[in-house]
């Protein structure tokens, strides 16, 4: 099974999880990214989001190749895009394995695999009123 998408609103936690809580499931592996309020001795204000068209396929096929590479019952990943504040969440993966080493294992390389090759960008704003743009995230 897997659960992954491009959303402009909130992110559910609960709904993630919910995807990889299957009965054969022994282990779940959560990373929740939020907006942090700085970045590099820099403080930040808010970020924005923006993918590429084909940012959703791209994302359902990362998801949907660590799950059959590590061997997971289910896996989970949503993706932000948009104008966000401090302490929203960014993305939520999640990853269901028979045992925890698996779904640890699956739930580290789904978020590093969408970092880097997942099409989406980051802007970010700083208080003192300047921004940049960061690569793939």
């Amino acid at each position: 099974m897997v659960l992954a998408e491009m959303r402009e609103n909130p992110l559910s936690v609960d709904e993630c999880l919910a995807a990889v809580r299957l009965p054969e499931v022994g282990g779940i592996g959560l990373f929740i990214g939020t907006v942090r309020d700085h970045d590099h001795g820099r403080s930040v204000g808010d970020l924005e989001y923006s993918a590429h068209p084909t940012a959703a396929r791209e994302l359902a096929r990362v998801a949907a190749e660590v799950g059959a590479d590590l061997g997971v019952r289910a896996i989970a990943v949503l993706h932000r895009t948009g104008r966000l504040e401090i302490g929203d969440i960014a993305v939520v993966v999640a990853a269901g394995a028979a045992h925890r080493a698996e779904a640890l294992g699956a739930c580290r390389r789904l978020i590093d695999d969408v970092k880097e090759q997942v099409p989406i960008w980051k802007r970010q704003g700083f208080a003192d009123g300047s921004s940049e743009w960061v690569g793939a995230c």
